[in-house]
Formats: C-alpha cells, structure tokens, sequence
C-alpha cells in the first residue's frame, strides 16, 4: 500500500465544504445571488456583514463612493421572484376610487404594498444577470442599492388594516418615490458608459423593462396616493354620495375621458414656449393644424399622454425651425390628424422638418448608441433628478411650475405629484425622449412609430387603446431564475 507523501495532511469533507463557502464569500461581492463562475477574482475579502452605527449614513456613503454592492443573502429575494406581478388595467385602477370607501382604499393599499416589492424583486434579479463589469459601473450600482433599499423596506411593510396604517405607509411610498427621481439619469448614463460592454439589443431590452417597470410602479403608487388624498378631503366627507359626481373625469391621477384635441393644444403651446427660449423670440414658428375626430376620448394617464405629444410636437416644431434658419417667410405647419376607431384612437403627427439624418436613424430608439452619446452623456450629469414628464421641461423665465389647481378645487395636481420637484433646461438634449415615449405608449398596449422621408419630413404614429381595458404590458418574471 502506498504511504502518503510526508508533511502532508488530509483535509477533512466538511472543512473542504466551509473553504468552498468562504471562498464564494470573497468572489461575489457585487452579485449576491453568488454566480462566481461570472466574477474575476479578488484580492481582499469582503465581511458578509457590516455593522454600522448609523445605516443610512453608510448608504449614502456607499452610493457617493461608487463602491460595488454588498453581499447579501438570495434567499429573500429568491422568494419574491417566484411570485409573479400582477398586472391592471386602466378601468381596474379606477375601479377603487369610483365609490371610494375605508374597505377600497385599503384594499388599494394592500395590493400596492405586494406588488411593489414583488416588480422590484423581478428587477433587481435582472439586473444581477448583468456582467460584473457593467453591475460595478458607479450609476448602474447606485441603481441597485436604490432598488434594493427600497426592497427591504417595502417587503417588511405588514399587513394594512386600519386608515393610520395606510397613511404611515403613504409616507414610506412618498419618501421611495422622491428617493427614485435619480434612476432615470443614473441608468442612461450607466448605459451609456457601458455600451461597448454588451451588445445594442441587450442594452436597449435591459433599459426598456426596468423604464416600463419603474412606470408601473409610480402609477400604482402615485394612483394610491391620490385616493388616500381624496379620501381625507373635506369635500368627501362626512356624506361621500352627496358630493359624488358620476360625470367626473379624473379618478386618482386617471382621466376617464381624455380629450385628445386639448391635449394636443395644450402641448403645442408649450412646445412653442420651449422653442422660444432655444431659437429666441424673433424666430417665427411653424403653426400646429389640428383635423379629424376632434371630439375623440379615451381613458388616460394625462402625464404620460403629454409627455409623448409634448415629445412629438418638439421634435416637429424644431426640425422646421432649423430647416427654415432665419428666412423671412412663414415656415410649414405642423399637420397633426386624431381618428378614432372603435378600438383605438390614433395620433398622426407630420411636419415638413426635412427628416431624420442617416447617422441617427438606426439608433433612433436606443438609449446607448449613436453619435452623439458623448454629448448626451455630459448633458446627463447636469441632470441630477429626473421624473419624465412634460411639466419638468420649463423655460428660464418660470421659475415654478403652476400646478392645474383651478379644475380641480384646489386639489392635487393632475401632472403628477414629482413633477414639482424636478427640472432639466428645455435646449438640454439627452437622447432619451423618443424612446422613453415609445416606452410610455407601448406600457398600455399602444404603439408608437415614426417614418422618415429624407429631404422632406416625418410622419409619426401614436395609437392609444381607447377602452382602457388592456392591461399594463411589463415583464412579470425576471429574465433569468434563480440559480
């Protein structure tokens, strides 16, 4: 029998087991589900836990510093992803605020507080999918902790019995809804940096779920939030019925009969008004022409609504103005046509802005890559907090945003409750408008499309569901299960 070698010794099962353990300790400090086949190796271990006087200080520090995430147990996570989201409709979300009572609003309040943390769970598992080399960009890793953070503090929300409880938890999605302001710059930036790091289509399919993800959950929250501030209202008590109005057209942050021609009004004079400020007074603007189904309406989130008609409109209106420069005579009108189908509402926008230059028009709808990404990218970092709506884009000469108080009886503004607290200069290009309207018209089951004609325009397409019964289109399960 052959002796072993000398000074050797034999190491037993259960401690090769433990080494293994600590090893994955010392290798996955960034993705936690542990894939340490992904991650290179590391020179310093990384403690499994760190012990902090003051945690949100560290947060706040971690997310300055850049530094990777920390190691945290999958478990909890892995549980969440396995429940699948529940996704609603338009009809359904106004289904609670109708006749709105205690057992509604709770009821509202419940299903907000399960899906929050199960949509976040589906996208932090997305996001730890990712190579190690994006996961450890500083904006993509301040996204996660944000995310993450918002996770643990929204899975350990208990069950909401009681009106105060619904309030204590309004102030947890109030402070998570402010908090989140910066991922919509982070992650384009974090896109940006790392596009040579992964190809186009997976870069553009990671951004456009976690946008569409983000839009679902600020409109079940910001939709709960509005019918808790309509619950409390002295104009709903003490007799709900007496005051209630069956003609009313906004429920919580939802308008039932959304007039497409006002809107299209409403968002041509403010384009023109941001227009001004970049080409300056004396340049003499291209006229907004409005035909067709004039009297057309549909179930809306006028927030997003205006963002995509404001977006459209811009683009049009611009384009003409460049194309004309400074001749004297008047510039061609910008054609929009509303036709309503029994199903859907359609939106034509057409403009005589000479079209759609050959170096943009093959990224026209990514949000990395393009030939001038370095110019977004340094207009980005001049935009700290960022909510995507019309209302943030305003001219030098308003220094607040005037919320539409008159009709609503000196109730909360219909633009969105974040509108307020974000800004961003209207000449600031970020290379995101277009594919974030496509994001915002696509997530209630529209379309948005554009077709350029080289030398002459562009005509685009916005279709909207008109009955409000389709259901929010986000992904419901992470892109990859648990391994």
């Amino acid at each position: 029998m052959q002796q072993p070698l000398p000074h050797t010794t034999r190491t037993h099962p259960r401690l090769k087991k433990i080494r293994r353990i600590e090893h994955c300790f010392t290798t996955t400090s960034a993705l936690p589900h542990g894939r340490s086949a992904m991650l290179p190796p590391v020179t310093r271990r990384v403690p499994t836990t760190v012990r902090v006087k003051h945690p949100h200080l560290y947060h706040e520090k971690r997310l300055a510093s850049g530094a990777p995430p920390p190691w945290r147990p999958a478990a909890i996570l892995d549980e969440w992803v396995q429940r699948e989201a529940r996704p609603i409709s338009l009809r359904q979300l106004t289904f609670f605020g109708r006749t709105l009572t205690e057992n509604r609003l709770l009821s509202s309040a419940n299903y907000v507080r399960t899906e929050l943390p199960t949509r976040l769970a589906h996208r932090l598992r997305d996001m730890q999918t990712l190579p190690y080399v994006v996961v450890t960009n500083p904006h993509m890793s301040h996204v996660y902790e944000l995310y993450y953070k918002a996770f643990e503090t929204l899975r350990k929300v208990r069950e909401i019995k009681t009106v105060d409880d619904n309030d204590r938890y309004c102030k947890i999605i109030t402070e998570t809804l402010q908090e989140h302001l910066t991922v919509i710059p982070k992650l384009a930036m974090g896109i940006i940096e790392c596009q040579s790091l992964m190809k186009p289509q997976e870069t553009d399919k990671f951004m456009n779920t976690l946008l569409r993800s983000r839009i679902s959950r600020r409109v079940i929250a910001e939709q709960h939030l509005a019918l808790t501030e309509t619950f409390h209202a002295p104009w709903h008590f003490p007799d709900a019925k007496q005051y209630q109005d069956p003609s009313a057209e906004l429920i919580g942050d939802v308008f039932l009969r959304c007039n497409a021609k006002e809107v299209i009004e409403e968002c041509s004079q403010r384009a023109k008004s941001l227009a001004r400020e970049a080409f300056g007074s004396a340049r003499v603007l291209p006229e907004v022409n409005l035909e067709g189904h004039l009297n057309a309406t549909f179930p809306y989130i006028l927030s997003h609504l205006q963002y995509i008609i404001g977006e459209l409109l811009r683009n049009s209106i611009e384009a003409v103005v460049e194309r004309c420069g400074h001749l004297p005579s008047n510039p061609a009108p910008v054609e929009v046509l509303i036709c309503e189908a029994p199903q859907h509402v359609i939106i034509r926008i057409s403009d005589q802005g000479g079209g759609i230059p050959k170096d943009i028009l093959p990224n026209l709808w990514s949000f990395g890559k393009g030939p001038r990404s370095h110019i977004h990218l340094e207009n980005l970092e001049r935009v700290p907090r960022m909510a995507a709506t019309m209302q943030e884009l305003k001219p030098s000469t308003t220094s607040t945003n005037k919320p539409a108080q008159d009709a609503n009886d000196g109730r909360r503004p219909v633009d969105g409750s974040l509108s307020s607290l974000t800004y961003r200069p209207p000449n600031l290009r970020l290379g995101m408008g277009l594919p974030m309207s496509r994001v915002y018209a696509e997530y209630w089951a529209g379309s948005l499309e554009l077709h350029s004609l080289e030398g002459y325009g562009v005509d685009a397409f916005l279709t909207i569901s008109k009955l409000g019964n389709k259901n929010e289109q986000l992904s419901t399960r992470a892109s990859m299960d648990a391994v």
